[in-house]
């Protein structure tokens, strides 16, 4: 009798629900027609209630999934993947193009960071035009497989982690220089003496001679090249009395036409007692004597030793060396330690309208910048690699600056990464050996990065042209200040700790604001790895 009821109640709903299709259907929700159905005492039949149950629980459960599953996306991807798959393509290849093109977006503007000043107020706005760029590549990369993991790793571009950032100029702060005024008067000189080293050293010498004159008043007459290098050749003389809107300093053969009857130095002052009163032996007396003019018995300023100086102040320079003479001459002052806060800030001691006064001659500058254009470019790494004679000289230091060519080459390879440079302006008197060996290690991204050297004169090559019109081809000095022309230049430096060579270089980007965060001395805070036992 169950059985014919279910089958019955099966027939009735299936009625209901088919063969009726024009009448209304009723809602399983109206309680009245439960109860037509279903009188109080009779039995619950379980086939139907599931039905029920059912028809009243799954509503709720899609209410369910909807609110915590994004069913829309779900089915959407799964057709447009079936559907619309060249459409996808094309968009997967667009989005590269634009990846692409953000790349090529992102090295330009980090060029831009890389030359704009640490404390350049618009660096700010850069560098949110980098953050920028970085979002948008970020959203393109995050709907590709392995996206997030590129993202995560792409630091090395990013100027707060390092990369081409870290390398960007330093700011010169002109601001706070403390300066004086030259102002010599006419008939007052003073006779620069530089005698130790090589022409780097008489470069420095020459600076802090500027630095008296200024201080006592007096033109400064440049060492004449049969007792001295022939700083002509190199340094643009003119440019320091442009600099100063007047004649500060004259050639020795300016100083010899002013004063024909009277070639006299009235007084030769030592600023070093020791080893010997300004460095000045008897060769070198007879040289000065030989130019035509005559000089006074040589005086010490004071007990001062060349091994160690002590610390002078504006006042013991003025004190000491101010006199009514009209020529005075002042020995060797390279080892002086004067004022070093001065002397080394941007631009100097002295009250110029000129990024510096001392440096290369406008043929040499020239020359440089004809080099950089054909070989270089905008972007690379200058290598002072100083050799020859250094072994001994940095072995003798505590601690040693002599590096094994694998351990140098280890240390610019560091650099390079930082730097991002594609080549490196190599400028040494190391033998090939040395050179060949450190060019087969210094690499970067499995490529090796070029040294590049000066070639020898090719009549093809235009870069050199305006030293040969003018006679200056194969001087040495001449070379060799075209050498710290073309690092002054870089954007990124790396020296030679213990060199006067690399020191000028290091004075000149200083001055013309082409430092950078990332220059340093070759391996600079390392031990030589090796290091050979004294004689």
């Amino acid at each position: 009798m169950m059985r014919d009821r279910e089958s019955s109640d099966e027939e009735d709903d299936r009625q209901n629900l088919i063969q009726h299709p024009k009448s209304p259907l009723r809602s399983a929700f109206q309680i009245h027609d439960v109860k037509d159905r279903f009188p109080l005492g009779c039995r619950f039949n379980f086939t139907s209630g599931k039905r029920y149950f059912l028809a009243i629980i799954l509503p709720v459960l899609v209410i369910v999934l909807y609110f915590t599953t994004d069913i829309k996306n779900l089915f959407q991807t799964t057709v447009t993947s079936i559907k619309y798959d060249g459409s996808v393509n094309s968009m997967r290849e667009s989005e590269l193009r634009a990846l692409y093109l953000l790349r090529k977006q992102q090295v330009g503007l980090f060029k831009l960071w890389n030359n704009t000043l640490v404390n350049d107020t618009s660096s700010t706005d850069l560098l949110s035009q980098i953050s920028l760029n970085k979002q948008i590549q970020q959203v393109l990369l995050s709907s590709h497989e392995l996206g997030n993991l590129l993202i995560e790793s792409d630091n090395s571009t990013d100027p707060s982690f390092g990369g081409l950032g870290r390398c960007r100029k330093v700011d010169r702060d002109m601001s706070k220089r403390k300066t004086v005024e030259w102002k010599p008067r006419s008939n007052k000189y003073l006779f620069a003496i530089c005698v130790s080293g090589q022409m780097s050293n008489h470069l420095i010498c020459l600076e802090k001679h500027m630095f008296f004159a200024a201080l006592l008043n007096r033109v400064l007459v440049i060492p004449s090249s049969k007792v001295d290098y022939e700083f002509k050749r190199v340094l643009d003389v003119e440019h320091i009395n442009k600099c100063l809107g007047r004649e500060v300093i004259v050639t020795y053969e300016e100083f010899a036409e002013r004063r024909k009857s009277h070639l006299h130095i009235d007084k030769f002052i030592c600023y070093f007692s020791q080893p010997q009163p300004c460095f000045m032996d008897e060769e070198r007396v007879k040289k000065l004597k030989s130019l035509g003019g005559s000089m006074n018995k040589l005086e010490t300023a004071w007990d001062e030793d060349v091994k160690k100086p002590k610390k002078r102040t504006v006042q013991d320079v003025v004190e000491k060396f101010s006199t009514d003479d009209d020529v005075i001459a002042i020995g060797d002052v390279f080892f002086a330690d004067v004022e070093k806060d001065w002397v080394m800030q941007p631009g100097g001691p002295i009250s110029h309208k000129c990024k510096t006064l001392i440096e290369p001659s406008r043929l040499i500058m020239l020359t440089a910048q004809r080099f950089v254009q054909t070989f270089l470019g905008d972007n690379f790494i200058a290598l002072h690699f100083r050799r020859h004679g250094f072994l001994k000289f940095c072995n003798a230091k505590k601690p040693s600056c002599f590096y094994p060519v694998p351990q140098a080459a280890d240390c610019i390879n560091r650099v390079i990464e930082r730097a991002n440079s594609p080549v490196i302006y190599l400028s040494t008197d190391a033998a090939e050996s040395e050179t060949g060996l450190l060019q087969s290690l210094v690499v970067f991204n499995g490529k090796t990065v070029p040294l590049v050297t000066r070639p020898a004169r090719n009549s093809n090559e235009k870069w050199d042209a305006l030293l040969y019109r003018h006679g200056l081809e194969g001087d040495s000095q001449v070379e060799a200040m075209l050498d710290k022309t073309i690092c002054a230049m870089a954007s990124v430096f790396i020296g030679s700790s213990g060199s006067t060579f690399t020191d000028d270089i290091l004075r000149l980007r200083k001055d013309w604001g082409s430092a950078s965060l990332c220059d340093e001395y070759l391996c600079q805070g390392e031990l030589p790895n090796f290091i050979a036992d004294d004689e």
